[in-house]
């Protein structure tokens, strides 16, 4: 059992927690939500023990295994496998005390130490291994590779198996899903549903947080409240609440009409029945959902262009891929057709790296056609959101001075109206760029996209780091978009939302997938399975030749050593980011004594208030030349 019993917790000034009651009860499949910065890491470094509370009690089980999943990119050489297998420290000291009882001889030592290695499930952990890997989209040919040689991302999956490998009685994970895609989703919430222990979890993935919790957790206003079931379970919990208040509800019923009245008005004819239907469907959702949100920051629409094309994109026997600099074509896509005419909703589907970013940056252009034809609407007008976008922001300026770039004659008063509609709320809308978390950036790339009034919106991943309250209201948002949409997401619930059809990219091939997300995770694990199978059956047959394998450890580290002033780059910059994260801690730590705040104390504090404003803005250029480097890094993985 874990026991929060009246905690409080401040940081600098503010209170996280205060008077907090909370009990976890062994077994339960907690999910933790609220708001971004309201404190539920916080309440993690709690329960790790790394944490203490400023009032009150935290309760702890005795002998029991926490693990949990790191958030920092480790550095090591070590292979791709035996990092994942680290995570079962306790056999790793076996293994550790059986070469030692060898070595010395002792017979019978040696033999006690094999027992606790059958006992710990030693003879089935590299297995075990290969399979939680392969589950988070790696292949059997990355288990030997070092650490080091894969991406920020792929990192974080490793330390994600790291903490799934650990026998455990308490789990803890935050965000687990934030750098993984569908199909590795699909897996880790089935992995999860199974976990026999007490999971906490940090998500704001509503469909992942609905297929694996029984209790959730909202920290709001500094206090802790359960609700039995999973999120949807919650949303109607928390509706019942809010309902009740008559201001909430007359806004409630005012959108129901305005809902009720398109579709009422389109629903019979055919150039907006889907559009009308995917009305319909939100409406019949808003019933049990919509009070749940009405309190968000977040309302915003998307308008659309006031011209449009009927054929908006036209690609027709078209190879797609990359041109290395020595111009040399790496097709991935081959002879491909896909249109995208006006008012379609399409979802993309498909295999990590089958190739979804690869047809993404060839419709909005940041990637030629290799052969073959691609035609564009005479009105087209893409609106493109991309992590790449987020870097592409002047850190130095406002959100006001982001949009006022863009249409210098508009009023500063109607700019910051629509700005707080995306949740920049008074001088939130003054702020620089470069003191914005990765969901603040996220908003304001999101805010410029809508500015513009596209008739196409090609979407990919646009919910990484942005909180529930604003993924539902992007949601409405793009359900209410009368454009066309493009969209990748492991995002369940979006898909779901505000996508009409799906489209496959699998096998080098792009075609009409006639199913839904269901269908889509059965196709995939047969193809898992038979995936499995081949390699089965070629591992029966032979191992792999030697040669082969020679050539390929050979091709392997001319591979590496082609990236390696890449990723010494990208090394300074973690350092970096590092260094400046720590100079922050100290500072946070010095800030939250009391006593700093007296008179006589008043250089001593403002001494901290610059330091800590020297080493933010250090941070954040450190984080986005990270950035930089990484994304060049990863298109030159994609290039060799």
């Amino acid at each position: 059992m874990i026991q929060f019993s009246e905690v409080s917790l401040q940081r600098g000034t503010q209170f996280l927690l205060e008077d907090a009651d909370l009990t976890i009860f062994e077994g339960q499949k907690i999910g933790l939500i609220g708001a971004n910065g309201a404190g539920k890491s916080s309440l993690f470094a709690m329960i790790k023990g790394e944490l203490h509370a400023d009032t009150g009690e935290v309760i702890l089980p005795g002998q029991r295994r926490i693990s949990f999943m790191a958030q920092e990119v480790e550095e090591t050489q070590r292979s791709a496998l035996d990092y994942c297998l680290d995570g079962d420290d306790r056999l790793r000291t076996i293994e550790k005390n059986i070469a030692k009882s060898q070595a010395n001889g002792d017979d019978h030592a040696h033999a006690s130490w094999l027992g606790e290695f059958e006992n710990a499930q030693g003879y089935t952990a590299q297995s075990r291994g290969e399979t939680l890997l392969q589950g988070l989209g790696f292949k059997m040919a990355d288990m030997q590779r070092p650490v080091s040689d894969f991406s920020g991302g792929w990192r974080i999956r490793l330390n994600l198996a790291k903490a799934l490998m650990c026998p455990s009685d308490v789990l803890l994970l935050d965000e687990p899903t934030n750098h993984l895609d569908l199909d590795a989703v699909m897996w880790l919430e089935n992995w999860l549903r199974q976990y026999p222990g007490t999971l906490v979890l940090i998500s704001h993935d509503r469909d992942f947080l609905d297929g694996i919790c029984s209790h959730i957790v909202h920290l709001y206003q500094k206090k802790l409240t359960l609700y039995k079931g999973n999120y949807s379970d919650y949303e109607r919990q928390r509706a019942e609440h809010l309902a009740q208040q008559q201001a909430n509800h007359e806004k409630q019923v005012e959108k129901r009409a305005h809902l009720q009245q398109y579709v009422d008005r389109f629903r019979f004819k055919a150039d907006k029945a889907k559009q009308a239907q995917s009305r319909l469907r939100m409406l019949e959702k808003m019933e049990i959902i919509g009070p749940a949100h009405i309190d968000s920051q977040f309302e915003f629409s998307i308008p659309v262009a006031e011209k449009t094309s009927q054929l908006l994109i036209n690609l027709s026997q078209a190879d797609l891929g990359y041109t290395s600099d020595t111009g040399v074509e790496s097709v991935q896509l081959g002879n491909s057709n896909f249109a995208l005419r006006d008012g379609q909703r399409i979802g993309l589907l498909g295999p990590n790296g089958a190739g979804k970013s690869t047809l993404i940056k060839s419709i909005v252009g940041e990637i030629s056609v290799l052969s073959g034809e691609k035609v564009t609407g005479e009105n087209l007008k893409i609106g493109y959101f991309s992590q790449h976008q987020l870097s592409a922001l002047d850190l130095e300026a406002s959100p006001l001075l982001h949009i006022q770039r863009l249409s210098p004659k508009v009023l500063e008063s109607d700019i910051r109206r629509y700005l707080g509609g995306f949740g920049f709320v008074g001088d939130d809308a003054l702020r620089a760029v470069k003191g914005f978390s990765g969901g603040e950036k996220a908003r304001l790339a999101l805010s410029l996209i809508a500015w513009t009034k596209p008739n196409l919106l090609v979407l990919d991943e646009p919910t990484n780091h942005l909180d529930i309250d604003m993924r539902q209201a992007l949601t409405e948002a793009l359900q209410e978009f009368p454009g066309s949409i493009l969209l990748v997401s492991h995002d369940r619930h979006l898909l779901n939302s505000t996508v009409d059809e799906f489209y496959l990219v699998a096998d080098n091939q792009i075609q009409a997938f006639d199913g839904d997300l269901p269908a889509y995770h059965a196709w995939l694990q047969a193809r898992q399975a038979s995936a499995a199978q081949v390699e089965k059956g070629e591992s029966n047959i032979a191992k792999v030749d030697k040669t082969d394998r020679k050539e390929e450890r050979r091709k392997a580290a001319e591979m590496r050593e082609k990236l390696r002033p890449l990723r010494k780059q990208i090394e300074k910059h973690e350092k970096a980011v590092q260094t400046a994260q720590d100079h922050l801690d100290k500072i946070s730590g010095a800030m939250s004594d009391s006593s700093l705040y007296e008179a006589e104390q008043r250089e001593k504090l403002q001494g901290l208030l610059n330091d800590e404003t020297k080493w933010k803005k250090s941070l954040a250029e450190s984080e986005e030349a990270w950035f930089e480097a990484q994304e060049e890094l990863e298109e030159a993985e994609a290039l060799l």
